[in-house]
């Protein structure tokens, strides 16, 4: 009988992370893909992204509908609770052998919760990780105490998730999904990118992508205030924006983004881009700007700079090529100045990314083939020798 792998995906950038993985699940003898899109990926605000887990060969097996039109905290907790109430639904329906998520977004975490008292085990991808200016760290490290096999990017990582009380057993160290799609994709060159974007790349060029800041003092929409101001002042670059997640106050921040890029010829913004476009973006461009994962975890792997704006990403591991700065127009300037500096781009040269170079996919794959699921769930905590 085959192994029913039920993979859960609510975002573009989420399911690009899975997609190879995915592909090896349905390939692999014994073992049964299952997949539930959610999130982002039903909302046509937000490009009504499960068509693209379609074009790639994928049927959906559920649909869950969980996202609220309202960025308030009291609509995301609504939508939460709703996931709660679907993914009940849904894995009764499916009744998987495991259910594998990655990262640290609340839709998975009804997801997991839903798993948990389904007594469904769960294998979680990119635990161990943080993120101290975003509620996604409690949500991640939530996840990993409701999961039984843990597939980290780093070393630094996965003694973390030891540290939670998982056993080290369990825990794999495989390396970064997203190098696989670097290594897997046939990336478009200048001229095809132009023509799949419908715009023009310019002498210089920065991909920009800033998600909503959930724990900060200072609100999305002052940061991305002075972000834009300092943006406004570059000569002779153009500026190629993704949308941010749905997140607490994401809908002003797309606001913000549309109004600056109705005034500024030389912006375009995308509600998704897709993983093909946003990696040939990358290697096209001089850099990328914002506050978002990607720049830790795959630019590096680009030798491309990456200014990583306020604490949304504080914690993580990050190579040399990562330029910190706060979320004040002075300092993201000062940032900017620094990336086009002779010092930087020589720098660049000798960047080693921390999260390996591929094979990710195909490890876990392994694992989830072999690992016996018969006694999986209960699991003593695991105590350090202190």
């Amino acid at each position: 009988m085959n192994r029913k792998i039920c993979v859960v995906t609510g975002t573009r950038a989420e399911y690009g992370l899975l997609r190879w993985l995915m592909e090896y699940i349905r390939e692999t003898p014994g073992l049964e893909l299952q997949v539930i899109a959610t999130g982002m990926h039903l909302s046509p605000e937000f490009g009504l992204t499960y068509r693209e887990i379609e074009n790639d060969g994928f049927s959906i097996d559920r649909k869950v509908e969980m996202l609220l039109s309202s960025d308030t905290p009291s609509g995301l907790a609504k939508s939460m609770g709703l996931g709660l109430i679907c993914f009940g639904d849904a894995l009764q329906q499916l009744q998987p052998d495991i259910m594998l998520v990655l990262g640290d977004r609340f839709e998975l975490f009804s997801a997991v919760a839903a798993a948990m008292v389904a007594r469904i085990p769960v294998a979680h991808l990119h635990g161990g990780e943080s993120t101290e200016g975003a509620f996604d760290e409690a949500i991640r490290h939530s996840i990993t105490k409701m999961s039984h096999l843990h597939f980290v990017a780093a070393e630094e990582y996965r003694k973390r998730v030891i540290q939670l009380g998982e056993h080290p057993d369990r825990v794999f160290l495989v390396g970064g999904l997203g190098i696989d799609n670097i290594k897997k994709l046939d990336l478009l060159d200048r001229s095809e990118l132009e023509t799949a974007l419908e715009f023009k790349l310019g002498l210089k060029n920065l991909l920009i992508t800033f998600h909503p800041v959930t724990l900060e003092n200072e609100s999305s929409a002052m940061q991305m205030t002075e972000l834009l101001a300092a943006l406004e002042t570059l000569k002779d670059t153009h500026l190629i924006f993704t949308m941010p997640n749905a997140d607490t106050d994401s809908r002003v921040l797309i606001e913000m983004i549309d109004q600056f890029v109705a005034k500024h010829p030389n912006a375009r913004s995308y509600t998704s881009l897709g993983q093909l476009k946003y990696l040939s973006c990358v290697r096209h461009v001089d850099g990328v700007v914002g506050n978002s994962s990607s720049g830790l975890l795959e630019v590096p792997s680009f030798a491309k700079g990456t200014i990583n704006i306020g604490d949304r990403q504080r914690g993580r591991l990050k190579a040399d090529s990562v330029v910190d700065c706060d979320p004040h127009r002075k300092s993201i300037t000062n940032a900017l100045q620094h990336l086009y500096s002779d010092t930087f781009l020589k720098k660049l040269q000798h960047i080693h990314n921390h999260f390996g170079e591929g094979g990710a996919s195909k490890k876990i794959v392994k694992i989830l083939q072999d690992h016996p699921l018969e006694s999986i769930l209960k699991k003593p905590f695991h105590n350090l020798d202190l």
